[in-house]
């Protein structure tokens, strides 16, 4: 589907990132917690532009790999496969208390916070630096066209995650903030799910 691999895949990946507590859940549970619905959506926009100004800075990368080289490309491919399973190893692995904390949210400004959260987390290039690869086909693959599918897609599941979740902030805000064993077993159901992702996608 113009140029990815596996759409099928990449949504569930994306669905299982959006589901593992961190900053930007915090952000998002905060916010509406402090200032209900509407703090709630403010900040999920302000995660969606973090979100894509990181992952344009990401595609950049890898659109002057995919037409520099094909061969490195496929290497990279092959990187980013070991990184999504060693990613996913240690969330199997990591220790109850180590996880992300809860993050200051003040009241007003929620969506410009968010995204200054968003875009506090570098690590987030690394990381799409080795997503993005795993699911392109360069024989099918469109160029602009692969990537604006591929990002509006994060977008769209994004802002339909976040939505939910704002829904039931407080239940699961309160829960989650509550019980280290609910982000414990969220944090290991996505390492399983990252692990195999990397084992799936490494093989082809």
């Amino acid at each position: 589907m113009l140029g990815i691999s596996d759409f099928g895949a990449f949504c569930a990946a994306i669905v299982v990132f959006l589901a593992l507590p961190g900053p930007g859940t915090f952000a998002l549970l905060t916010s509406t917690a402090k200032g209900g619905f509407r703090a709630g959506i403010a900040a999920t926009f302000g995660l969606i532009a973090g979100d894509q100004v990181l992952l344009w800075l990401a595609v950049a990368g890898v659109a002057t790999l995919l037409a520099a080289n094909p061969m490195i490309f496929h290497g990279v491919q092959l990187l980013g496969a070991v990184y999504l399973g060693w990613i996913g190893l240690r969330l199997l692995l990591a220790r109850a208390g180590g996880g992300s904390s809860p993050v200051r949210i003040t009241s007003g400004h929620y969506g410009r916070q968010a995204f200054l959260i968003t875009l506090l987390n570098p690590k987030a290039i690394v990381f799409y630096m080795a997503f993005f690869p795993l699911f392109i086909d360069p024989a099918t693959h469109r160029g602009l066209i692969t990537f604006l599918a591929m990002a509006a897609t994060i977008a769209s599941i994004t802002f339909a995650y976040c939505l939910l979740l704002c829904s039931f902030a407080q239940v699961i805000g309160a829960r989650i903030r509550a019980h280290q064993g609910i982000s414990r077993t969220l944090e290991r159901l996505a390492g399983v799910f990252l692990i195999g992702f990397g084992i799936r996608l490494g093989s082809q």
